[in-house]
């Protein structure tokens, strides 16, 4: 899976393969096999060759914004936040579609929006559940559905498109 990741103001491109258990991990053509255990609900623990970190992610669904936190090192991530429009920042600005993508793997459980339906700025739009927890996904801005590209009881990776809002 590749990801354009924006980690405090810098673009990174991400590949993550996952193999035996671990992932591959390459980062701007530098790579690591990490081995990663879910602690609670926003806590990693990784383990990269003899390094062990622990990761606390928080996510945002409306921003698209991810607080994350190696140790006590604070950062601010963007998942996919250059879009192929070449915008880096949708929030609510009116300008090119919102790209509504799986935050994690998990299972679509509520479609609440359908394609050509009219939604508004922070409109709870599909859940899906991860870990035994539901994410409510909202749209960023107000528009119209005019992709919806999976049904409930669909199971998704993370960084699966789920839907398109298209500004009105």
């Amino acid at each position: 899976m590749h990801y354009e990741v924006d980690v405090n103001g810098r673009l990174l491109h991400v590949n993550v393969h996952r193999i035996d258990g671990q992932f591959l991990v390459s980062v701007d053509g530098r790579e690591w096999t990490i081995d990663a255990a879910r602690v609670d609900a926003h806590t990693l623990s990784l383990i990269l060759g003899v390094s062990s970190r622990e990761v606390t992610i928080a996510a945002d669904p409306v921003s698209d914004q991810i607080a994350v936190g190696i140790g006590a090192v604070p950062l601010s991530v963007t998942l996919n936040g250059r879009r192929r429009w070449g915008r880096k920042d949708d929030g609510g600005s009116g300008r090119g579609p919102q790209q509504l993508v799986a935050p994690m793997p998990g299972k679509v459980v509520r479609i609440l929006a359908k394609t050509g339906e009219a939604v508004q700025r922070r409109q709870p739009l599909v859940v899906v559940e991860a870990m035994k927890m539901e994410n409510e996904l909202r749209a960023s801005r107000d528009g119209v559905v005019t992709e919806l590209l999976v049904q409930e009881g669909q199971s998704v990776d993370a960084g699966t498109l789920l839907l398109v809002v298209t500004p009105e």
